[in-house]
């Protein structure tokens, strides 16, 4: 559970670095998102690392309902991750589109798992979305959504929508976690 968490604590580091530490973010200039993106990707390596190799304990029996509505949350967690880089006219509508993205990621992915790695995980990511979505919303006050966007660029970002997360359920059925069959 050390490397899980220890990467859980990189990854918030990494994303907090230039509020942690404004005067340190300045100095660096452009190469401390640099250093930050090697934090966040060593941490997100540990996270790997650690999520795979701890001890199974298990804290809930993740209900029946979980699966589907896990599977309907992860179609729009992938849409939202999409949303906000798409030419969707969509995205003036929220102000954090990937951040919600993640969090629904992570609520999906409580129902459907019950150990104690997986709250461990799912838990402080969304914990951290929240956190983020926060203090962005502090220190940037003054938010102006996107001007455009097109029926097509909406079009297209549901076509990629579909083959995302079909790449993504394969991966996790190659990976022996079959999202479709208890």
């Amino acid at each position: 559970m050390s490397i899980l968490t220890s990467g859980l604590g990189l990854w918030y580091f990494g994303h907090f670095f230039k509020r942690l530490a404004p005067g340190l973010r300045g100095r660096i200039g452009d190469a401390g998102k640099g250093v930050a993106a090697v934090v966040i990707l060593a941490g997100l390596i540990l996270i790997v690392i650690g999520y795979r190799n701890v001890d199974t304990v298990w804290m809930y029996e993740p209900p029946t309902w979980g699966r589907p509505v896990n599977n309907l949350l992860m179609l729009v967690s992938v849409f939202l991750f999409g949303l906000g880089s798409s030419k969707s006219p969509l995205r003036r509508w929220l102000r954090h589109p990937m951040l919600m993205g993640m969090l629904i990621w992570a609520v999906a992915h409580l129902l459907v798992n019950g150990d104690l790695a997986s709250i461990v995980l799912f838990g402080a990511l969304g914990i951290w979305t929240i956190f983020e979505m926060t203090i962005i919303n502090q220190v940037d006050t003054e938010w102006h959504p996107p001007e455009g966007g097109t029926a097509a660029g909406t079009v297209r970002l549901l076509v990629i929508t579909v083959v995302v997360y079909a790449v993504i359920s394969g991966i996790h059925i190659a990976l022996g976690y079959n999202p479709f069959v208890g």
